[in-house]
């Protein structure tokens, strides 16, 4: 339809079908095209209507699709679509490896800058919603420490990195946070505890048939940016468990900032998520801006972007009118 946002989706897992499903439930977008680097006959959709085509073939959808939504992961998928895509459409991604950030921005930038484009990186909860909170959070309460926990839940990058360990044929990771560390923060405690320490990390494995199972708990164990600093335990399961018991996608988790004002009044900041799905709620993040990256490239605003450049009256379907008579 006329006026429509017309999206595309790159990646069709768990993500690509969230942010399908969130598509259809915004009324100022319309979902152009699935891009897969599957046989897109194996690709079947929510949406009959919705065409599934090879990601060779998304040069041809330049004058068709306003913003190209990345679903896939960071650990190797992100890093090289989203600087070919930026060349030819807006984008969004949800890239989480949160060290690589900075170089990640820069090679997204360079492309954008001359492209032309509008290009929003790391967007979902955290990086995203979380980040969004720190900052505030940090800028209201200058003397203090902020705190975040992720979990009890299901990591999606955490995940997708295991399964891309020689010799494991499925597997999932949690997050799981520690309890007591959350109500001394809560309390005002202001526990000195490093993120290391305010989590550990669960890995439930099925190993492909003769794979060394030693090796593969080694390599997750020793995995930098992911696992290497915190406490790993790694469980082999056979694939039936793994179907039965880890099949959803729980998640969630807290920011907190524990700090002092005046005459040394304590302050808490808490923002919390409990979600029964981490892929359809980082797909309603990366939805919501891509109404931003639309809007803002019609501004003639090019480049790299992040959650930190956008302010929230992008991101919803309201005029600012309306969010001044509605909101404020």
């Amino acid at each position: 339809m006329a006026g429509k946002i017309r999206i595309g989706i790159v990646g069709y897992g768990n993500l690509g079908r969230g942010t399908e499903a969130a598509v259809m439930q915004q009324s100022d977008m319309e979902l152009v095209a699935v891009f897969t680097r599957r046989n897109p006959d194996s690709v079947q959709v929510i949406n009959e209507g919705v065409k599934v085509v090879h990601t060779d073939e998304a040069k041809n959808y330049t004058d068709k699709i306003d913003v190209m939504i990345l679903c896939g992961g960071s650990a190797t998928d992100l890093p090289e679509q989203v600087p070919h895509f930026a060349k030819m459409f807006n984008t969004i991604d949800s890239y989480d490896t949160h060290a690589k950030i900075p170089e990640y921005f820069a090679s997204v930038d360079k492309v954008a800058q001359e492209s032309g484009k509008t290009n929003i990186i790391s967007v979902g909860w955290d990086p995203g919603m979380f980040s969004i909170n720190r900052v505030m959070s940090e800028a209201l309460l200058t003397e203090g420490e902020t705190y975040t926990f992720w979990g009890k839940g299901l990591s999606q990058g955490h995940s997708d990195a295991v399964r891309r360990v020689e010799g494991v044929k499925n597997g999932v990771q949690y997050t799981i946070p520690s309890e007591k560390v959350i109500e001394q923060v809560r309390n005002g405690e202001n526990p000195a505890v490093s993120k290391n320490d305010r989590h550990v990390r669960e890995c439930y494995i099925v190993a492909e048939d003769g794979a060394d199972q030693q090796k593969i708990e080694q390599e997750i164990k020793t995995m930098p940016n992911y696992f290497a600093d915190y406490e790993t335990t790694v469980h082999f399961i056979s694939d039936e468990e793994l179907k039965q018991n880890h099949s959803a996608m729980p998640h969630g988790g807290f920011v907190i900032r524990s700090g002092k004002t005046g005459e040394g009044n304590n302050q808490i900041v808490e923002y919390s998520l409990k979600l029964d799905s981490n892929p359809e709620f980082t797909a309603s993040v990366l939805t919501a801006y891509a109404r931003a990256a639309h809007r803002l490239n019609k501004e003639g605003q090019k480049g790299a972007k992040t959650v930190y450049d956008v302010a929230p009256g992008y991101i919803s379907p309201k005029s600012a009118a309306e969010l001044r008579r509605d909101y404020l």
